[in-house]
């Protein structure tokens, strides 16, 4: 359908847009080839601090071309989930980001290279566990908050925590709260778990489930754990 007055509508919404900006995506700066490399190249670095031998095959390459695109892409998303089995690689992944990210000093929008080398004007990049977030919520608030308006945050183990607990005698919805914060300010979000899509949705309901699907891009890990001797990725050196 037309929209009416085309041209006129479109000045009213400049006009309307004047003062108000546009959160910037986080993506990295260079190309989804050179984005697979760098991935790869943190990947095998977090396999090999723990002692393990990184082993190329089909799922790694194809979970890496798909982080590297949601680094890359031009699009809405604002957000990753690792999702699949115990042991798969999720958690590596995360820390992979992380490093790489960290290594990267990556400025943020609106900020000059001349701006000086403060550590406010390049991306943070903050790892926690589900579990933990959880005692955050219970014992100190204002780190709570500080946490749920990170650069970037990475949840690990979505799914283990309790959905709910009781603080003082009222229940508070720790992980629930926090994705809604992360939506509502469209922070870049990274997590881990175990948990299937329908999972979620009945965990954390359809709220926080329909704006995961907005924010979030879905990776999952298909390959088995690499947990034993027969893995398929790492073995014992």
């Amino acid at each position: 359908m037309e929209i009416a007055n085309e041209k006129k509508i479109a000045g009213l919404v400049q006009f309307l847009r004047k003062g108000r900006t546009m959160t910037g995506r986080f993506r990295l700066p260079m190309s989804e080839e050179q984005a697979y490399e760098y991935l790869l190249a943190a990947y095998i670095m977090e396999v090999q601090l723990r002692y393990r031998r990184f082993i190329y095959n089909g799922f790694v390459e194809e979970q890496l071309k798909q982080v590297a695109n949601c680094l890359t892409a031009n699009t809405a998303k604002f957000g990753i989930v690792l999702c699949g089995g115990c042991g798969n690689g999720k958690t590596t992944m995360l820390k992979a980001l992380q490093n790489l990210v960290r290594r990267l000093e990556i400025l943020k929008p609106n900020i000059s290279p001349n701006a000086g080398h403060s550590s406010d004007n390049y991306y943070s990049f903050t790892i926690v566990n589900a579990m933990q977030i959880v005692q955050i919520r219970k014992t100190d608030y204002n780190k709570f908050c500080k946490l749920a308006e990170a650069d970037i945050l990475g949840i690990d183990d979505i799914g283990t925590e309790p959905a709910e607990v009781q603080d003082y005698g009222n229940f508070i919805y720790p992980i629930k709260e926090l994705l809604a914060i992360r939506y509502d300010a469209q922070l870049f979000t990274v997590f881990t778990t175990n948990l299937e899509p329908k999972e979620i949705r009945q965990r954390y309901g359809d709220r926080i489930a329909d704006r995961l699907n907005e924010m979030m891009t879905k990776v999952v890990y298909r390959n088995p754990t690499y947990r034993t001797e027969n893995a398929q990725m790492v073995e014992s050196q």
